[in-house]
Order: C-alpha cells, then structure tokens, then sequence
C-alpha cells in the first residue's frame, strides 16, 4: 500500500486524526505588511521541537502550479519557494530545529524510473512546442494575429533534478534566504536549520528519516521530542 492510499485508508478508519490547523495571518498597516510574530505561542496550541520539510513537495507546485498562473522566471520561482517556506513556518513555528532536505541522486534502482518518467516528459513538451508553432503558423498564414505572449516557453520540470544549473542556483539562494531569516526575524534566531540540497545523495525522504534514526541513537537525545513533517507523499497544503 502506498502512501496516499495508506493515509486514506487511515483517515477514513480514524476520521479523528485528521484536524484543521489555525493558521495567523500577516496583517497590514497603513500599506505596510506587519509578519507575523513566530515567537508567540502556536494558536494551535501545540508546540514543535522540530520541523523536516521534504522539498521537492514544495519545489515542484512552486515552479510550476496547477491551480494559477506559472511564475514568469527563475526569480519568481525561489520568491515562491520562500514564501511556501514562510508560510509552513509560521504555522508550526519548531523551537529547535528546521530541517530542509531536496532529493539527491535516487537509488540505482529508482533511476530507471525517474529516466522513464522525465523522458516522457521531455518529449510530450518538444510535441507541445512544435504544435504551438504549428497553430502559430496556420494563423499567421491566413492572416491572423496572435500575440507573442500567447505561446510562451514552458518550464521543463526536468531541470529538478541533482546536478543541474537550477537546482544549484536554488541550493544558493536558499541558504541566501535562512541567513537572511536568522538575521532579522526573531523566531528563527534559536532554530538550528539545516539544508541538506541535492548534492547529498538519497531520497528527501529518507534524508530526513535518517537524520532522525541518528539523533534518536545519541546518549542525550530527548524521547519528548515533539516532531513535524511535511511532504507531498503524505498530503500537501491547500
């Protein structure tokens, strides 16, 4: 049973489980937007040591979502990804520590599938392409007009992957970000983060178990450790 049929089946059985988290808004005072104050308690009064955010489960909505206009370059993208991260944050507020892991280089095995999948892919965009031009064609042809804008380039999801130019650029600019954070708002001043980006090998998924497994095996480690993970495998934020 996979994931999202597990979850399934386990909400359905304990519908309890399953709860609405009060999320703060930020609030805005003569046109300047006030942040909201992550060193408050959590309105849903519940405290988390730690936050572990499987990122790929946010990269991906943000370069290229389904539900709204897809950002117009890279620039947007990461100004995206930061604001899915401030917003993650300020509903679980951790107190210790901010886990960030981006998936590396899979298992072997995995890379036949994930080869296949961006195969795929690949081609069903060069076909979208090459039938945009088309149309484009057949309309100018007969002496129509069509906007520059209304074919644009399509974002090739496939650049989501260890060791290309993007996913480096994302690695700088998201440690541009936490210092940027740590440095002036107040709740991420006692949070340790840490960024695990697509150079380190392995699943972000598993990444982020084994960090855990690790610091369950250290002499000082507290069983009272209040623990939050977020990835799309599991369900993801509306």
């Amino acid at each position: 049973m996979g994931v999202p049929a597990f979850f399934r089946w386990l909400s359905r059985k304990y519908a309890s489980i399953v709860v609405h988290c009060v999320e703060e808004k930020g609030k805005e005072c003569n046109g300047v937007c006030i942040p909201v104050d992550t060193t408050k308690p959590n309105p849903n009064e519940v405290e988390f040591d730690n936050l572990y955010l499987d990122m790929n489960g946010i990269i991906h909505p943000c370069t290229h979502p389904e539900d709204k206009a897809a950002p117009k370059n890279e620039d947007e993208m990461m100004v995206a990804i930061f604001e899915y991260i401030d917003r993650l944050f300020n509903i679980v507020r951790p107190r210790r520590v901010l886990y960030m892991a981006i998936d590396g280089v899979a298992p072997r095995a995995k890379m036949n599938q994930q080869r296949s999948r961006r195969f795929r892919a690949s081609k069903e965009g060069a076909e979208l392409v090459e039938e945009k031009t088309r149309i484009r064609e057949e309309v100018i042809g007969k002496g129509g007009y069509l906007p520059p804008d209304e074919i644009k380039e399509r974002f090739d999801s496939n650049c989501i992957t260890p060791g290309t130019e993007f996913m480096d650029n994302l690695a700088q600019c998201l440690r541009y970000y936490v210092a940027e954070r740590i440095s002036n708002d107040p709740g991420w001043k006692n949070v340790t983060v840490i960024l695990s980006d697509a150079s380190v090998p392995g699943e972000g998924e598993h990444k982020i178990m084994d960090y855990i497994r690790r610091q369950r095996a250290q002499p000082n480690h507290d069983p009272n450790t209040h623990h939050c993970l977020c990835g799309a495998d599991g369900k993801t934020l509306n």
